[in-house]
């Protein structure tokens, strides 16, 4: 097959939501549809660890909870699919905003219940500031909740999406009789007894048939029909374009639980999402359809397999194609490497793979060589954007609680903290080790792993600070620049790259250094 006809089979896209809507179910049944699992659930299919496919560390199963961004990659009717599968809870946003660094169009998971929720806006936030292509799916339509025309309502307003459903609901709870698919004019019946297999729909041209109403029975078919013309009416017609800018946005509605509507989206989703789009670097705009290879990494994990202490970095590849064994140029490093076994991903299933295409994801054996951020390339200086680190809002001191382990417990931190799970902040003064992450319930994890994956021990103790600033003196000779450090020096410390960082108290004292000293500049993200 040629380079562009890889290129526009690829889809690779992320799935984003508030915790709870669903997003981790849907995920799974899309890899069901894709012939990927034969079952949902189908990980660690004993009785008692049944478990999402892409949640695969310890601590997610016992949580119930997405803690890391997982890869997935299946095919479906000839089209590649990459899914990034996000963690929803906002103490691990970082992940999820860097994950959208390498997505080409994003999928947002709705519950019907509760609607439109804050972690849900913040992310689609970010979706529009990039021109993300957007699809919406409301999700667990067999349970009673909000009316889907208010639902709509809400969607254009706190996300300032315009909306155009692409199927629609007939009844929902305990009425739910199953899903008009306006896109392809079928319909498909709920029977809720087919969680695990899927349902053909039926074929329905005109809806005034009189054949929906043995169907459906006469007062459904009459709601359906009336709602249909009401979303002739209100919404606009679809048109590819507009989505393709990210100026409109499908909406599909279903039961990801019940297997239902969740092919409907897929069917549609194939066709019209965007394959791999140009990335934009600081020197130029990167097309996918160059023959030279480029690409960038947006995350590290350490330890996917606890047998094995590896360590992974997530490559995007934006332009060329990527081969096994072939010296490629780490930019930031200025050395050539190459790879003997690079990864592609189902969930914690690896397999070597020989080359890889544009919108690809490749995972690549590390022992510290790469930094979120890094691009590879095949001789071109290239340094693409937007993968910053933001302030945390925690910190706090870590302790080595077994002494005998402080190799691990150093060895344990500098792994985590590549793979940006948080930011590790050095004392000037005294050395003394700090940790600020963007939300508390990061601690639990830094700590649970450090003793499941390194052996060690930490204990933590809470430290008085509300930002952390990086520093940027105008002149770093100045005798300004050496007051500030000379006063400041008990709040100065060193990040994980040496770059100088003023752990300040509280926004008042932010202020007042910034107005006793203009000629040192604070930075809220290490990206300036």
């Amino acid at each position: 097959m040629s380079f562009l006809k890889e290129i526009e089979r690829r889809r690779t896209f992320g799935i984003i939501s508030h915790p709870d809507a669903g997003k981790t179910t849907l995920t799974e049944k899309l890899l069901l549809f894709g012939g990927a699992i034969q079952e949902a659930g189908a990980v660690k299919n004993n009785k008692i660890k049944k478990g999402a496919t892409s949640d695969f560390m310890e601590i997610e199963r016992q949580r119930g909870i997405s803690v890391a961004t997982s890869v997935l990659a299946f095919i479906y009717k000839d089209k590649k699919i990459n899914i990034l599968d996000t963690p929803g809870h906002k103490d691990f946003a970082e992940d999820t905003f860097r994950t959208l660094t390498a997505v080409d169009s994003v999928i947002v998971v709705i519950d019907v219940a509760k609607g439109v929720e804050e972690q849900t806006e913040k992310l689609v936030e970010v979706c529009r500031m990039r021109n993300i292509p957007i699809i919406v799916f409301i999700n667990k339509l067999d349970r009673e909740g909000k009316d889907a025309f208010d639902l709509l309502d809400e969607i254009e307003q706190k996300l300032g999406l315009r909306v155009i459903p692409l199927s629609f609901p007939i009844g929902m709870g305990y009425d739910f009789k199953g899903i008009y698919n306006i896109w392809e004019k079928k319909l498909n019946l709920f029977s809720g007894d087919n969680k695990q297999t899927v349902s053909e729909g039926v074929e329905f041209d005109d809806i005034a048939n009189p054949k929906l109403d043995e169907i459906v029975g006469n007062t459904a078919a009459h709601t359906l029909r009336e709602e249909l013309e009401l979303v002739r009416e209100v919404y606009p017609k679809f048109d590819n374009e507009a989505y393709l800018k990210g100026d409109l946005h499908p909406v599909f509605f279903g039961s990801a639980l019940n297997n239902f509507g969740v092919k409907e989206l897929l069917d549609c989703f194939i066709e019209i999402a965007p394959s791999p789009q140009p990335k934009k670097a600081e020197e130029r705009l990167v097309d996918s359809r160059e023959e030279t290879l480029s690409g960038f990494v947006f995350k590290i994990h350490a330890n996917m397999d606890p047998k094995h202490r590896d360590r992974l970095a997530f490559i995007k590849i934006v332009s060329g194609t990527f081969k096994r064994n072939v010296p490629y140029l780490h930019v930031r490093n200025n050395k050539k490497m190459k790879f003997s076994s690079p990864n592609a991903f189902f969930a914690e299933k690896k397999e070597i793979v020989d080359e890889s295409f544009p919108g690809d994801i490749v995972g690549l054996h590390d022992t510290g060589n790469f930094k979120i951020g890094d691009t590879l390339t095949e001789g071109e200086i290239l340094n693409f954007k937007g993968i910053p680190s933001f302030s945390p809002e925690h910190f706090r001191y870590v302790n080595n609680a077994d002494p005998m382990k402080s190799k691990q417990l150093n060895k344990g931190l500098d792994q985590l903290m590549d793979e940006g799970v948080a930011q590790l902040f050095t004392l000037e003064l005294n050395g003394r080790k700090i940790i600020g992450t963007v939300g508390a319930l990061q601690y639990e994890v830094i700590q649970y792993r450090l003793e499941h994956e390194y052996g060690a021990k930490c204990t933590y103790e809470n430290l008085n600070a509300h930002k952390a600033c990086w520093v940027e003196p105008k002149d770093p000779k100045s005798t300004e620049f050496k007051e500030f450090k000379r006063v400041k020096q008990r709040y100065l410390a060193k990040d994980k790259q040496g770059q100088l960082v003023f752990l300040a108290d509280s926004a008042f004292t932010i202020q007042m250094t910034q107005d006793k000293y203009p000629n040192v500049i604070l930075h809220f993200t290490s990206e300036f």
